[in-house]
């Protein structure tokens, strides 16, 4: 069974005509996208969003709205049905998925951990990193303090999928990993939503300092930390249904934003 997964033939891969991407910007556009699973589940329907490089938009809206299919297909884990998806004008099928993938970075809620130091695991955000390199993305991360008081610091072995580490602590270092790649264009799927307060307020703030200057794309359900967004994307059944800054979406009447931050704001 593990070799017919290893031998499995991938779906997307490079072609002859696939070019490097280099020199990235960040400018990010879904044009008139569509997606079907292969079940045949619609996920997206002529789906159009603009982002201009180094700004934050977020992706909101109830479960199977298409938020991650939207992050998925970015990527390239899956290609679209119909439309394009661009990076500066280029549709993202004609490149290399090496030089596509290399161009971004993914904080998700579901951190990925390895049975080895915390330097080797932040590293995996690029090999080649200096101790001094890793050392300053744990503490632009608001992670090196409690590394430092780990047995062994950096070289302490945290255990299969982090298990000797709180969720906070896990995020923090997904958060130095990202920064670590100082990739042009970041991710962000849910990073703090299984959080409890005091670690989501110190993980916000790194993300804070994260995003900065990246094309940053956001899904979150916690409405709180998307306020500062310049743009907000609301998905309902693989539509966007409301566009608009926070400020404008909660004011309007009878909208989906302003009944969820009604909800969560108790307002």
């Amino acid at each position: 069974r593990i070799f017919e997964v290893i031998d499995e033939t991938a779906d997307i891969v490079n072609t002859d005509a696939s070019i490097e991407l280099s020199g990235v910007r960040g400018e990010l556009e879904f044009s008139n996208v569509s997606f079907i699973y292969a079940d045949g589940t619609r996920a997206l329907e002529d789906v159009s969003i603009k982002v201009e490089p180094g700004e934050t938009i977020a992706l909101v809206g109830g479960s199977g709205g298409g938020k991650s299919t939207i992050i998925n297909l970015i990527p390239r884990l899956y290609d679209v049905s119909s439309g394009a998806i661009l990076i500066d004008g280029q549709d993202i099928k004609g490149v290399t998925l090496e030089s596509l993938r290399a161009e971004m970075a993914l904080v998700s809620q579901d951190v990925t951990l390895f049975n080895d130091t915390v330097a080797a695991n932040i590293s995996f955000g690029d090999p080649a990193a200096t101790s001094q390199d890793i050392q300053e993305a744990a503490i632009a991360a608001d992670a090196h303090d409690f590394i430092m008081a780990l047995p062994s610091g950096y070289d302490k072995i945290i255990g299969e999928d982090g298990d000797s580490l709180s969720g906070g602590q896990k995020q923090r270092l997904s958060i130095a990993r990202a920064i670590l790649r100082d990739a042009p264009i970041l991710l962000l799927d849910e990073a703090t939503s299984a959080l409890d307060a005091e670690s989501e307020a110190k993980v916000q703030a790194a993300l804070e300092r994260l995003s900065n200057g990246r094309t940053s794309i956001v899904i979150a359900h916690r409405l709180s930390t998307v306020q500062n967004a310049d743009r907000i994307y609301v998905l309902d059944g693989g539509k966007i249904v409301e566009t608009g800054t926070h400020k404008q979406l909660s004011k309007k009447r009878g909208g989906i934003y302003a009944r969820l931050w009604g909800l969560q704001s108790g307002s």
